[in-house]
């Protein structure tokens, strides 16, 4: 299994916004076959990052996530709203 940590610096004022365009991107996520979880989680530190933390069972799976509508409709204005670059992180389980 791989986990993907997704981290995302918000701009100020469009935390609500960004909140709302995950909506049916997580939800149709979760749904997908190679899925184990998917959520979206606040830092405690900083509000204003959010962070994608995923589960797919193997990299086929991601690789089909990342070809959806939902995915490649949704993520490029969650990057609008975002305050720099993403960092995005791949980790695979001992």
């Amino acid at each position: 299994m791989i986990k993907i940590v997704a981290k995302m610096p918000v701009k100020q004022g469009e935390l609500e916004n960004f909140k709302a365009l995950t909506t049916d991107l997580i939800a149709k996520s979760r749904a997908e076959e190679g899925n184990v979880f998917y959520s979206l989680n606040q830092s405690l530190d900083d509000p204003q990052v959010l962070a994608f933390i995923e589960c797919w069972k193997d990299q086929a799976a991601i690789d089909i996530h990342n070809a959806t509508e939902h995915f490649t409709g949704t993520f490029p204005k969650l990057l609008e709203l975002c305050d720099g670059e993403p960092a995005v992180m791949l980790f695979e389980e001992l």
